[in-house]
């Protein structure tokens, strides 16, 4: 009942999430000629993204745990579109730069902040499935994504004066204005003030809830100070700081990879996009059932940290075959979206529920320095090499040493959960 109230609205919100922060990567096959954008100056851009989103994403994720999620969605929400649907109008590289700066800092705090909301609704043993489905919303986003801002692209250039990019903006953007306020009047921020739940309903989720917390707390930090002394919580930033490497991969450069392999026409560059996240739906929602039925997640990480790097790393040799591309993309897919999904059942595991608002944004945040140097250095390799294989090879690198980083660096007892 929760999950059926809660999980669709969620996943539709996290739809327009990734919409609005990855279709810089279709808008850049025209716009970066019009603003006069090279290859490392349109990487700077997508990495300053990050910068917005750093600043702002811990103190977002405090402020919804005292003025819950329905006035913290609502903020972010209504200013993330109205910040993507004004990118229609920069004309230089610095208004560019300003505008990416903005949507980060208005997106900061959503991802980590329902992460957090999960935990006051779902017991650990069921959190990673949940986690996992509301995160295919980012592969829904990208079967979306490609086919209409391809279509944009191809059949909106020009309309009433405006080029094909500004309408992809536009059209894209103000979706989530709307979302945000229909999310104030929808959801409910804590299970004892939900009044579509009958009063045994409520009284078995909470002492579900606070059992699991009792469990937890014999082994989780009390604060998120004394979690910052131990080695544990940095190898878990750095593995977070891992996964957004690969996935500057899959969610910008794949519409100019794709373009490269000799493929022109936007629709059809849209369609072949969308294609990876098809498969990457359905492989992260395995990984994720067959994580919550063996209750394990470091090697199941390792696996997508590995497969992450084995699609991304393979890239270069297919650069002109757009079949072979396609399918290591998916591959690559796969395993950033598993990286992505599984990683997040891990600090909430690890973390008290105390230190959980503060952690899990932290290691977020941090972890965002990751999506400010890997398109930085995939965009400087493909602007002074003539090609971004040795950005893609460093994209690689980095996957799986994110995953050594959780395998070796977090033993299986720190986050055992208990069967239910």
């Amino acid at each position: 009942k929760v999950t059926s109230r809660l999980l669709p609205f969620l996943f539709v919100c996290y739809v327009f999430a990734y919409l609005d922060r990855a279709n810089i990567g279709f808008a850049h096959l025209q716009f970066s000629r019009d603003i006069g954008l090279s290859d490392a100056a349109f990487g700077l851009g997508v990495g300053l993204f990050y910068v917005g989103y750093m600043l702002f994403e811990v103190p977002s994720n405090l402020w919804l745990a005292r003025v819950g999620v329905r006035k913290t969605l609502m903020r972010i929400m209504a200013l993330w579109g109205i910040v993507s649907a004004g990118t229609a109008f920069v004309q230089t590289p610095t208004q560019f730069y300003i505008a990416r700066v903005l949507l980060g800092a208005a997106e900061a705090g959503f991802f980590p902040g329902v992460i957090l909301y999960f935990t006051y609704w779902f017991p650990a043993a069921r959190r990673a499935r949940v986690t996992s489905i509301f995160m295919t919303a980012i592969c829904v986003s990208g079967i979306v994504s490609g086919p209409v801002s391809g279509w944009i692209l191809n059949s909106m250039s020009g309309l009433l004066g405006y080029n094909g990019w500004q309408w992809l903006f536009l059209l894209e953007g103000l979706p989530s204005v709307i979302a945000g306020v229909f999310a104030y009047v929808y959801l409910t921020d804590r299970p004892e003030q939900a009044t579509w739940l009958t009063d045994e309903e409520k009284a078995l989720l909470l002492e579900e809830l606070s059992r699991d917390a009792q469990t937890k707390a014999a082994r989780a930090h009390g604060s998120i100070w004394i979690a910052l002394k131990e080695p544990k919580f940095y190898f878990l930033t750095f593995a977070y700081f891992s996964v957004p490497w690969a996935s500057i991969v899959v969610h910008i450069w794949a519409p100019s990879v794709i373009q490269k392999s000799g493929v022109s026409n936007y629709w059809h560059i849209g369609l072949l996009s969308a294609i990876p996240y098809v498969v990457g739906a359905i492989a992260m929602y395995l990984l994720g059932r067959n994580s919550d039925r063996m209750l394990e997640r470091r090697w199941h990480f390792m696996a997508s940290a590995l497969m992450a790097a084995l699609g991304v790393a393979l890239l270069p040799a297919a650069a002109n075959h757009a079949g072979i591309l396609v399918a290591l993309l998916c591959v690559a897919t796969a395993g950033y979206l598993g990286m992505l999904s599984l990683f997040w059942t891990i600090p909430p595991a690890y973390l008290s529920s105390t230190a959980a608002a503060s952690g899990i944004g932290l290691i977020s945040s941090l972890g965002q320095f990751g999506g400010i140097s890997a398109p930085s250095v995939i965009g400087y390799a493909s602007t002074h090499f003539g090609s971004s294989t040795m950005g893609l090879y460093a994209v690689a690198v980095v996957s799986i040493l994110g995953g050594l980083a959780v395998v070796l660096g977090i033993p299986a007892r720190a986050i055992s959960e208990r069967r239910e």
